[in-house]
């Protein structure tokens, strides 16, 4: 995992129990899971409209904006992001079709 997702996963951590006056960390965490799940699709929906414009610049900060808002999600349910990239690396080398077919219900 990159520096920069170990960092934010540790500010997130951090925050989580701060003033929510002054952070926004601690205001998603104290409107709960399903706000988190909310404001995720917000931002996935805004990356997908970054990425129908074809506008980079756009994209790149949509996508943080996705990353970060999945972070807090992760670990509001108290995943790791260790444990996503642990299933990523499970999965490197498996067709997505393969893999799909494999789950169960």
């Amino acid at each position: 995992m990159t520096e920069t997702l170990r960092t934010l996963e540790a500010t997130i951590a951090r925050r989580r129990g701060a003033d929510p006056e002054h952070s926004y960390v601690a205001r998603l965490f104290g409107k709960g899971r399903a706000k988190i799940a909310q404001k995720l699709g917000e931002e996935a929906v805004e990356t997908v409209i970054a990425a129908m414009r074809g506008d980079k610049r756009e994209m790149i900060g949509e996508a943080a904006d996705l990353l970060f808002h999945l972070a807090v999600l992760l670990a509001e349910m108290g995943i790791p992001l260790d444990a996503v990239m642990a299933e990523l690396d499970r999965r490197e080398g498996i067709s997505g079709i393969a893999e799909k077919a494999g789950r169960t219900p």
